[in-house]
């Protein structure tokens, strides 16, 4: 149930109705008629723009309009008055048992309250973390982590088929480097000194990896040159090091269906064919780029390059995909993968990056747009840095340097729940401060803990009410005389939870997770509100003494609001709390 496109639906009906009575022109688009919440909640409890939209393409001002749409839906029984304010605009009060209505839809749907259809089954691919497999992941990865794996929650819950997709960065140099430090902790296997030199990963992580090398070449590969086992410990060291990045990933609660390797690019013909494709498209040519800006002539070295026309699809400058000796830009490989996501069929494209990929937010757009015919579009989410905060000190992160902060390392002290919670308590392209003493702080002021607060208050009034002898089951509860709920605070409460499957709808098709997030802690701070009214007013506690069917309407709408952010939470990937300790 959607109440919002509900009456948006009543809506357009007597929009239509009033075409066929010739009070508007017939054909008249009707996309843009929109029904929300009012931006001020004493105006009413949903408003419309029809009449504002309609006016010019219909001839009529909007006053008129608005008029006309006000008295045939004030004989809706849902609406309780339908009043036209300023030039045209349309606000609407309904009655009291289209609240009662809500909640029972709760009740009744469960775990499928909010889900939507808006999806309509499209394929999207939600390409996410894809950290480079030359050590365990850190608190940056952790942000990318949970936003697409959040993402993916949700569009799935919204009525997306989702794959989720790791891209692992195995073709380019650093693997190589991976190999030169798995090799010098080897030789410490062997009991002989490393030569960590610089340039290379310093970090402890890399030990074990030495140990299993010896356990599998024992002395061999000692004193032997480069080329004998280069290419065999860059295979060894990567796979141990996508291991240990899954695993991270689980501890997380993330798990990707599709690991993709960008090293199966080269040698296969896909990053040939991909190019091929953009030049029988005429988007392939020899030329050379304009100094970038900030460069003078005297430190700019014009050189003959291939090049994608990408300013044709959107981008500002044109980019290379082969270098002036012959060999692949780090932009070639990229566009193969993103090729090979297209002729995958998948509908949609999402990925995930690191701020400091927004160079490549236009290009990546552009040769997706180029190799799909505009057909499939690509949205890419900048991830913003994650500042994490110990005693009151920021924590340096440097993966050369071996003295990076883990994410099994967050996960442990702060625990996979509230990570996750934390990691979406603002929006991706915002930075976000980790501070380990505030996220395990049991106040207001902690978002996780509030919310988990509320669902966990809402437990033990079922549990109470249970031990008074009510059968609390939804099934038992959506029977209950909703008409009992007649308080402000109660209407109030219910309005909170109808707002749900339009937030569900609004975050999926933005591609916003942080919304859910905001919304869990919007609607436990009704519950909490409604809660801490019943001490002050006993006619809002919830379980009311010799009067059944009080109680019982009261329970229906503490069980509904606990769906709604059962539901919120599992969406986040978050385990809901039963009892706080």
């Amino acid at each position: 149930m959607n109440l919002f496109a509900d009456i948006r639906a009543l809506v357009v009906a007597e929009l239509g109705a009033m075409a066929a009575e010739g009070a508007l022109p017939p054909g008249l688009e009707l996309t843009n008629v929109a029904v929300e919440p009012p931006r001020d909640p004493a105006h009413g409890d949903m408003a419309t723009n029809a009449a504002m939209v309609l006016a010019k393409p219909a001839g009529k001002p909007p006053r008129a309009i608005a008029e006309a749409l006000a008295a045939r839906l004030a004989r809706d029984p849902r609406i309780s008055a339908a009043e036209v304010a300023g030039p045209g605009f349309l606000n609407l009060r309904l009655s009291n048992m289209v609240w009662h209505g809500v909640v029972k839809a709760a009740l009744i749907e469960g775990a499928n309250f909010g889900r939507s259809t808006a999806g309509a089954g499209r394929r999207v691919n939600v390409e996410f973390v894809s950290a480079n497999p030359t050590g365990p992941m850190h608190v940056g990865h952790v942000r990318g982590a949970v936003v697409g794996d959040a993402l993916s929650n949700l569009l799935a819950f919204a009525g997306w088929q989702v794959t989720r997709e790791y891209y692992i960065n195995d073709g380019g140099a650093q693997v190589d480097v991976l190999a030169r430090s798995a090799y010098e902790r080897y030789r410490e296997a062997n009991g002989l000194e490393p030569e960590i030199r610089e340039g290379l990963y310093p970090g402890d992580y890399l030990i074990p990896v030495g140990e299993a090398l010896k356990a599998k070449y024992g002395q061999s590969l000692l004193n032997q040159p480069e080329s004998v086992w280069l290419a065999d410990l860059r295979d060894f060291a990567s796979a141990m090091m996508m291991q240990m990045i899954r695993d991270d990933l689980a501890a997380l609660g993330v798990r990707m269906d599709v690991y993709s390797s960008e090293k199966a690019l080269y040698g296969t013909g896909k990053i040939e064919a991909a190019i091929a494709t953009l030049r029988d498209q005429g988007l392939i040519y020899e030329g050379v780029l304009e100094p970038p800006k900030g460069k003078t002539p005297e430190d700019w070295e014009p050189r003959q390059q291939t090049l994608f026309r990408s300013t044709a699809h959107g981008d500002d400058v044109d980019r290379p995909v082969k270098k002036s000796d012959g060999s692949w830009t780090y932009f070639a490989p990229d566009i193969a993968y993103h090729f090979d996501k297209v002729q995958r069929g998948f509908d949609e494209l999402i990925d995930i990056f690191g701020a400091d990929h927004g160079g490549y937010v236009k290009r990546m757009k552009a040769a997706v747009s180029a190799l799909s015919g505009g057909r499939v579009p690509l949205d890419i989410k900048l991830i913003q840095l994650v500042k994490l905060f110990k005693n009151g000190e920021p924590f340096k992160m440097s993966k050369r340097a071996g003295t990076f902060v883990t994410l099994r390392d967050v996960v442990e002290q702060a625990g996979a729940d509230v990570t996750r919670f934390m990691m979406l308590t603002r929006k991706n392209d915002v930075a976000l401060d980790f501070d380990f003493a505030k996220v395990l702080e049991q106040s207001k002021d902690n978002p996780v803990f509030y919310v988990q607060y509320a669902n966990a208050r809402i437990n033990s009034i079922l549990r109470k009410a249970q031990a008074a002898g009510m059968d609390v089951s939804d099934t038992a509860l959506a029977r209950a005389d909703l008409s009992q709920l007649s308080h402000p605070a109660e209407i109030d409460m219910a309005q909170q939870i109808a707002e749900w499957p339009r937030e569900v709808e609004i975050a999926a098709k933005g591609n916003e997770p942080h919304r859910i997030a905001f919304f869990l802690y919007e609607i436990a701070s009704e519950f909490h509100g409604l809660w801490n009214k019943g001490n002050d007013d006993p006619a809002l506690r919830f379980l009311q003494e010799g009067n059944a069917a009080t109680s019982a309407a009261k329970i229906a709408l503490v069980r509904a609001t606990g769906v709604v952010i059962s539901a919120g939470l599992s969406i986040l990937g978050v385990t809901p709390v039963e009892e706080m300790r």
